[in-house]
């Protein structure tokens, strides 16, 4: 089963078979998270969907991502966890109101890090190694982020000696980059979350003249573009980091992730100018399900992403996010977040693990 999963996440996404050996793998993954993960089971069984009554991944129960903030969701004993991942947020069903974190459990680096690595690969590769300006703290200041652990993976795998981290102790290092930027004679990259590129763009623009980066200089962005203080478009930002960076559009990369889920998406190639769609990996698929029936919508339609990633081998491959899409050519027009009242089919999926003993097998 984990052969036949890193062999999948080392395929292209077009690969012949692709859609058999995926359909394969998914129902391996669920039969062993059924037998390992209680919760989990609890949760499916409580639908009717044993392992043998399913044969399409389709049809595999998603788990709402909220399930992560109030219990452990793992197929192994948490303490062997080499990883624990957490995102702080507030519940938001019914009678879950409160500040809590979500937690995952990471057990084999090396799923993960392939997973990382493959994927992104094949949207952002440096010819090279190059030296990456990341904006976000680093794995050793935040071990508990998803997003630092995955900087590093790519930073190990692609940065030069001089790549550094530029956010720290929760402040942006903003002369520090912008120094190293100006002095920059080689092609840099930039990653990290958008909105730490909004401030970096206002420190610039109070301080800096409009600089050009050496030619195939990039930036891969993640997370909203919506902050505590405003309300931003993904083309403001890229027209501003063009603006005053000298990085055209085509060189700049939205990322799709979450810390629930070990895969990622991309919503571009780097260099190719085409419409900015969410594309998955080998190892991912994904239903868009309305909002109130957790049912599948019709092709372009509005509804909730539910992500079926088999890189979550140890937890759970079916994940039911709070986050609205639609499908639009093969791929992943992501709307933004659910607000509450879209939430009720999410909910009652919930309370279903909520209070109760697993059932067995």
């Amino acid at each position: 089963m984990r052969d036949a999963l890193l062999n999948l996440i080392y395929s292209e996404p077009e690969a012949a078979g692709g859609d058999a050996l995926f359909n394969q793998v998914a129902l391996q993954i669920y039969q062993y998270q059924l037998e390992h993960n209680p919760p989990y089971r609890q949760f499916c069984l409580q639908r009717g969907r044993h392992a043998q009554t399913i044969d399409r991944w389709e049809d595999i129960p998603p788990l709402p991502v909220t399930a992560f903030k109030s219990i452990d969701i793992a197929c192994r004993p948490i303490q062997e966890a080499t990883h624990i991942f957490q995102s702080s947020g507030t519940l938001r069903g019914p009678g879950q109101l409160g500040q809590r974190k979500s937690r995952h459990y990471l057990f084999d680096d090396e799923i993960a890090k392939t997973a990382i690595l493959s994927h992104f690969n094949r949207h952002l590769r440096p010819e090279k190694r190059m030296r990456l300006c990341i904006l976000t703290p680093s794995p050793e200041e935040e071990p508990h982020s998803s997003l630092s652990y995955m900087m590093g993976v790519i930073q190990e795998a692609y940065g030069t000696k001089d790549s550094d981290y530029y956010i720290h102790r929760g402040r942006l290092l903003g002369e520090k980059l912008a120094f190293d930027l100006s002095e920059a004679k080689e092609p840099v990259f930039l990653l990290g979350t958008s909105f730490a590129f909004v401030h970096f763009i206002d420190f610039h623009e109070e301080r800096s003249f409009p600089m050009v980066l050496p030619q195939g200089s990039r930036l891969m962005d993640t997370g909203g573009f919506k902050g505590r203080s405003r309300v931003v478009s993904k083309h403001w930002l890229y027209a501003m980091v063009e603006k005053r960076l000298g990085i055209p559009l085509e060189y700049c990369i939205n990322e799709y992730g979450m810390s629930e889920m070990t895969s990622q998406f991309y919503d571009g190639v780097l260099g190719r100018d085409a419409p900015r769609l969410f594309y998955a990996p080998p190892q991912v698929r994904w239903q868009v399900l309305s909002p109130e029936t957790l049912k599948p919508v019709k092709k372009g339609e509005v509804g909730l992403l539910a992500l079926y990633d088999l890189a979550n081998i140890d937890s759970v491959l079916a994940l039911l996010t709070e986050d609205l899409g639609r499908e639009v050519a093969g791929g992943i027009d992501l709307i933004g977040r659910a607000a509450n009242a879209d939430l009720k089919g999410c909910s009652i999926a919930l309370d279903a693990i909520l209070g109760t003993a697993p059932p067995p097998l």
